[in-house]
């Protein structure tokens, strides 16, 4: 038997996870909190990178003045690499709560992260606002996060980018995707990735597509509410951050406030 959600506030809703594969379970607890089903449908998987070019890559960027971690995979994978230890001079910098969580149960204590849980909120940390002839380490992967290292270079730092995973696509097989249009509404689609945003629509059936974009999409900043209203969405609700409790109680707050 399963235990009663505690707060079965979303009663009736299926959760669409466009996490990567296997990074479902956060997102998946929180709405059985409230009482959510959870369908997941990965756009990737994360695969972690290991050659001698990525392992000095990735010392010279541990290296740097100052370290930034885009995700929690990128810590792991890191981590899996070479031990991470902070210097006394280094300031230790996270996207979000969740990649600071990370770095802590590695080790690193300390580690700053923006109230609001994305790139504009990073570059806006006071460790970043004069880099200029300082040296930055990104530790992300290919793709996502190019508005990080595109405004770290104009602004004159040196950096040193280590990409220590990549994201290899995983397109729904058309099985999955009539489990998908099978489910019945409402559904809830939380937002913390454009890139994932766009792999999921491309790799849909038309009237997939054209489901899903009914969707309410709970987007963790406004850069991502507004992708998604380029994409066609209309019931759109920005959430505060990226945590999957942050996330869905977005899509709580008209009945909440009613």
């Amino acid at each position: 038997m399963h235990a009663a959600p505690a707060f079965p506030h979303l009663a009736g809703y299926y959760v669409i996870s466009l996490r990567p594969a296997g990074a479902h379970s956060g997102l998946r607890r929180e709405a059985a909190r409230l009482g959510a089903r959870t369908f997941a449908l990965s756009p990737w998987r994360i695969v972690h990178r290991d050659d001698a070019d990525i392992r000095s890559t990735l010392r010279r960027a541990l290296a740097a003045d100052v370290v930034v971690f885009t995700s929690p995979p990128a810590v792991a994978a890191a981590s899996a690499l070479h031990a991470l230890h902070a210097r006394d001079a280094q300031a230790w910098l996270a996207v979000g709560a969740g990649t600071a969580a990370a770095l802590e149960r590695v080790g690193i204590v300390g580690v700053r992260a923006p109230t609001r849980m994305d790139s504009e909120g990073l570059l806006a940390l006071p460790e970043l606002s004069a880099v200029a002839g300082r040296s930055v380490g990104l530790v992300t992967a290919p793709g996502g996060r190019g508005v990080i290292a595109q405004a770290l270079v104009e602004a004159g730092a040196d950096l040193r980018r280590a990409d220590v995973y990549r994201r290899v696509p995983m397109p729904p097989s058309s099985a999955r995707i009539q489990r998908l249009l099978a489910l019945p509404a409402p559904w809830l689609l939380p937002l913390s990735s454009g890139e994932a945003l766009s792999r999921t629509l491309a790799s849909l059936s038309p009237d997939a597509t054209a489901r899903l974009r009914e969707a309410r999409v709970l987007a963790a900043s406004a850069r991502l509410a507004d992708l998604a209203r380029d994409a066609g969405f209309a019931d759109i609700r920005q959430a505060k951050d990226a945590r999957p409790a942050s996330l869905l109680a977005a899509a709580l707050a008209d009945q909440l406030a009613s």
